[in-house]
């Protein structure tokens, strides 16, 4: 080994614990880096083989030397192994929320549907979703995008963006989180108190209306046979009429809070928008048809998410109630086709009903099991109700 190759191989060696710093560039390197490192410099055989192995990093060991002229530097090229063909079946990807409140709320729901999202770390850009499904973390607004051109064979996102893509999607369920609505507003003392008061004056110039949706703005407008003219924002458009920069804003609105706060008021409704599960046309089989096998995982992903839904605002009632009760009970606890009664072992005149109620009623349906003569009354969470 000549002195140039001893000098490289022993300053690799000082530079391999995971952590440690090359002295020579005094940055922090890996044991993977030095690897590489070592090779592109002509140092080979870095590390002693056993270490590498404790660590799980590839060896040298099946390696052969390549050829060289006399007195040259001696190289490794590695052998290539052959890799078995893999039959692995891609499994079907969903686009997620990548951060905010639309990306919390998808997680959880799709936890509740027994469809965790684990992955490797925070920052991780996928995770398993178990089964035949994994996700892939992008911004809310991309996900239209992802799923209309294949990316992602379905995707979580607010309506809204959907409509603003101009893409073609098929929303197979409405997720009720994230509820917002897209609206006109103007100034509190413009003149401005519906759509027809913008524009089609004679001769006047386009109203100028500020917006970070202007593709729904203009489609909007159009179809309400406004002329105005468009000026796209990125952000704080509540602040554009006071600096003259517009006429009217289109915005996001959940409550009105905000617009009435910077001194505006609502014109119109343009949009009303819910998280959305979307998909691409033909991605769930058509009634009657066959479907495909990813047609068919698609529908069952639509099921078991709806089924969660579904749930979210029931109870489940069990009571034991007088026998001779049982059609005013019948009043009380509807069900979803009437309550289910079983006898009680020993039971005499009490019969045990169970019925799904409507979370909302659940203090009064308990008030008037009890004036009927119910006790041992129980009320439980639903974690999926299939209908």
């Amino acid at each position: 080994m000549g002195l140039r190759e001893g000098a490289a191989l022993k300053r690799a060696r000082r530079c391999w614990p995971g952590g440690a710093r090359d002295s020579c560039r005094g940055t922090r390197v890996s044991q993977g880096a030095a690897v590489r490192s070592g090779v592109r410099a002509g140092v080979r055989a870095a590390a002693p083989a056993a270490f590498l192995r404790r660590r799980g990093a590839p060896t040298l060991d099946h390696q052969t030397p390549a050829a060289r002229p006399p007195g040259g530097p001696l190289s490794f090229a590695p052998a290539v192994r052959p890799r078995a063909p893999s039959h692995t079946r891609r499994m079907l990807r969903i686009a997620l929320p990548n951060k905010g409140r639309l990306a919390d709320e998808a997680r959880e729901l799709f936890a509740d549907a027994g469809l965790p999202a684990r992955a490797r770390g925070e920052r991780a850009l996928t995770a398993s979703l178990g089964g035949e499904f994994e996700a892939i973390f992008v911004r809310a607004a991309d996900i239209p995008e992802f799923v209309a051109d294949g990316a992602a064979d379905a995707g979580v996102t607010g309506w809204d963006l959907v409509c603003e893509s101009g893409r073609a999607l098929d929303s197979l369920l409405d997720l009720g989180f994230g509820r917002c609505r897209i609206v006109v507003a103007a100034r509190e003392e413009s003149r401005v108190r519906a759509v027809s008061d913008i524009g089609g004056d004679a001769g006047a110039p386009p109203v100028r209306v500020a917006t970070v949706f202007p593709f729904i703005t203009r489609r909007y407008f159009a179809e309400a046979g406004r002329d105005v003219a468009i000026a796209p924002i990125s952000g704080a458009v509540e602040i554009a009429p006071h600096l003259g920069i517009a006429d009217v804003i289109v915005d996001l609105t959940s409550t009105g809070s905000t617009l009435k706060t910077n001194g505006l008021r609502e014109v119109a409704t343009v949009l009303e928008s819910t998280a959305r599960l979307v998909a691409a046309p033909g991605a769930v089989a058509a009634g009657g048809a066959e479907p495909t096998e990813r047609q068919r995982h698609v529908g069952e992903l639509v099921t078991a998410l709806a089924s969660v839904l579904r749930a979210r605002d029931k109870r489940y009632v069990m009571a034991n109630v007088p026998r001779a009760a049982l059609d005013e009970v019948k009043r009380v606890l509807p069900g979803l086709n009437g309550p289910t009664v079983i006898d009680i072992m020993n039971g005499g005149a009490m019969v045990a009903v169970h019925a799904v109620v409507a979370a909302g009623t659940i203090y009064r349906t308990i008030a008037q099991l009890k004036a009927l003569g119910g006790e041992g009354i129980l009320v439980t969470r639903i974690e999926r109700l299939m209908p």
